[in-house]
């Protein structure tokens, strides 16, 4: 999946950015408190897209 694509898909779930790191950007999930580090790939494989929505609660 593209990482645009991902990325408004998690803020519409109600994800912030919480800060930009070096080479992930770090999205907190406000109603659970869990952050959750989003590569800055132009790709992003679709296992790790479910394993980042699962531990930010969106699943």
């Amino acid at each position: 999946m593209k990482r645009k694509e991902f990325i408004r898909q998690l803020l519409k779930d109600g994800c912030i950015l919480l800060r930009h790191g070096a080479k992930h950007d770090i999205y907190l999930n406000p109603s659970t408190g869990k952050k959750q580090p989003v590569p800055r790939h132009s790709e992003i494989d679709d296992r790790l897209i479910k394993h980042i929505r699962k531990y930010l609660g969106l699943m």
